[in-house]
């Protein structure tokens, strides 16, 4: 890959969601969403999970839609090790100042070129449904990196509803089995619809 890919990194259950039933503030991956970050207890343990999390914990810039940056209490201006956040959003107030290193963005294509600027030669993770789908629709989107936990969470926030993208080819890159979790990566194949 040419370009400093964007990579989304997300748990999601077997039936496609990343929260539970009425994700709000104070239940904020909604009922029974934790589960999905139960790979997270073997994090700081030798294996796939601790290989997954250092990976994403080495991104060099992060790109979150304004209600996962919101739900997450705005990662008290922090997400890791001081990079750049860029917000994605639909609109905001110029009053609201973020805290730390983020950055709210209206412009979906001016987002991504900042965040892969800020990243140098490391990957740009991604957080949030909104997001995912915004910079997929943009053709921005390069890569999925998918925790995927063996529970049917039967209802809450999907990953991907329908995005009226219509077919978009994924080529597989690799499939690591943890504790508890299959992280598999997926490149997004552009221009194969």
């Amino acid at each position: 890959m040419s370009r400093t890919p964007l990579r989304l990194y997300m748990s999601m259950s077997i039936d496609g969601y990343i929260a539970g039933p009425d994700d709000r503030p104070g239940q904020e991956l909604g009922r029974d969403g934790f589960r999905l970050f139960d790979w997270l207890d073997h994090r700081n343990e030798e294996g796939v999970s601790k290989q997954v999390y250092a990976e994403a914990s080495a991104t060099g810039a992060v790109i979150s839609g304004r209600r996962t940056f919101e739900l997450a209490k705005r990662w008290n201006g922090d997400h890791h090790d001081g990079v750049p956040i860029h917000v994605l959003t639909h609109r905001f107030d110029p009053d609201d100042e973020p805290p730390g290193s983020a950055k709210f963005y209206t412009d979906v294509n001016a987002c991504a070129d900042e965040a892969r600027d800020k990243a140098g030669d490391r990957p740009v993770l991604v957080h949030g449904a909104g997001a995912a789908q915004a910079l997929l629709a943009a053709g921005q989107l390069d890569e999925l990196e998918l925790h995927l936990v063996p529970v049917l969470l039967d209802g809450g926030r999907r990953l991907f509803a329908p995005t009226g993208l219509g077919h978009v080819e994924l080529e597989p890159v690799r499939r690591l089995e943890g504790r508890g979790v299959t992280h598999v990566r997926y490149r997004i194949v552009h221009g194969a619809r």
